[in-house]
């Protein structure tokens, strides 16, 4: 169900590196950062280099079966972490109590913190989790598309009135509104209330003492820091 979304990032990534050699041709170094970094693609090699690190430094970490967000949520819901550091608001829509954005941003980007509580954020909006899942799928997610015109007003004005997807849909004007073809959105409600995950009962999160030694060699000897 993910491919649509696998093809969205390939078609941004290929105009990030169009906007890129137009960066580069015109000296501007900030915008040929900031595109360049869109370019990058994560491959399994990165991942077991990035375990690898991990291990060196002591840092426990899980390899999850899926979706990672939806990983981190069952950990947070089990009471394994505080929290989930990620710029993905899908980790709400999977459940995780506390979200923590801009966790890693530099501080030249002067991008405060900041902590999203998923039961602050319901009663905000006035609905319940099932609803708020709903509401996550209207407004477009890595499983489906949106429905086009309904925009994020609209969609809460929605749920708030109809309860759920399936009666938006018999209430609402299909020639005004252009509902997905074949639109997944039951698969993807379950993908989000069951998404296949390691139980955290069988997961221990332990800290263990860096191997300086080996995480120097590493460092330096194979990936050339100073």
């Amino acid at each position: 169900m993910k491919s649509k979304e696998l093809e969205k990032r390939l078609e941004r990534r290929t105009e990030a590196e169009a906007e890129m050699s137009k960066a580069a041709e015109a000296g501007d170094e900030e915008a040929f950062d900031k595109f360049a970094r869109r370019t990058v693609k994560v491959t399994r090699e990165h991942n077991e280099e990035c375990k690898r690190l991990l291990k060196l430094m002591g840092i426990p970490y899980v390899d999850a079966p899926t979706e990672a967000e939806a990983q981190c949520a069952t950990l947070v819901k089990q009471g394994k972490v505080y929290g989930i550091g990620t710029e993905d608001m899908d980790a709400l829509t999977f459940g995780a109590d506390v979200l923590v954005r801009h966790l890693t941003f530099s501080e030249a980007r002067k991008m405060p913190i900041r902590e999203y509580s998923l039961a602050k954020v319901l009663q905000g909006l006035g609905i319940n989790f099932e609803e708020f899942i709903d509401l996550c799928i209207l407004l477009g997610c890595d499983y489906c598309d949106s429905i086009k015109g309904i925009g994020q007003k609209r969609a809460l004005d929605l749920i708030k009135q109809y309860r759920n997807i399936e009666t938006i849909l018999k209430n609402i004007d299909k020639k005004k509104y252009g509902v997905p073809d074949e639109w997944a959105y039951e698969k993807a409600r379950e993908l989000f209330k069951e998404p296949e995950v390691l139980c955290g009962d069988a997961i221990d999160l332990k800290w263990t003492e860096p191997d300086e030694e080996n995480l120097v060699a590493y460092m330096v000897n194979e990936k050339g820091f100073a």
